[in-house]
């Protein structure tokens, strides 16, 4: 009958040279190294990606100037007219006080019964020509100026300019 003892680890032979077993996981100089690289696609990649949230912000503006446009269209089918500058894109939401007109009107024309601000959270800009059918519907851009190049440029209809004559505002 054979018995089995187990040793003690201080009883175990060794040899010369133990071997080292090495712990699952990262060391810190390797996790140092990860985050080095990260930041370095962070920092390279990060200022194209700032760029083009502008340029976005620009294309959501004209979208919703297109909107606008579309809005203001079907109303102007419904009651016959454009609003007038006093009434403005409000008229969109709230229907107008004019007896003759208000029976015709059949809005909210917008879905969140409210006027949008522009991407950067100014009002757009409504005019129209008296007597006309020209409607300017447009956003001041990102510096919330009048004019402006690049990102702080005008969007969406804006009047046609000469150097005697300024935008309506």
């Amino acid at each position: 009958m054979r018995v089995s003892v187990r040793r003690s680890y201080a009883d175990q032979n060794f040899s010369a040279a133990p071997r080292r077993r090495r712990a699952a996981g990262f060391t810190l100089l390797e996790m140092l190294v990860v985050l080095v690289i990260i930041g370095l696609i962070a920092g390279l990649v990060g200022p194209q990606l700032m760029g083009r949230v502008d340029t976005s912000k620009v294309t959501a503006a004209d979208t919703q100037v297109r909107m606008l446009k579309s809005a203001l269209d079907t109303m102007r089918l419904d009651i016959g007219r454009y609003p007038t500058k006093d009434e403005g894109l409000a008229l969109l939401v709230v229907a107008p006080k004019d007896d003759r007109t208000a029976p015709k009107w059949q809005g909210p024309y917008l879905s969140e019964n409210t006027v949008p601000l522009d991407p950067w959270g100014n009002p757009y800009q409504y005019d129209t020509l008296t007597g006309t059918t020209t409607v300017y519907i447009y956003s001041f851009g990102a510096d919330g100026q009048p004019g402006g190049e690049g990102i702080n440029a005008d969007v969406g209809f804006v009047p046609k300019t000469t150097d005697s004559a300024k935008p309506p505002q």
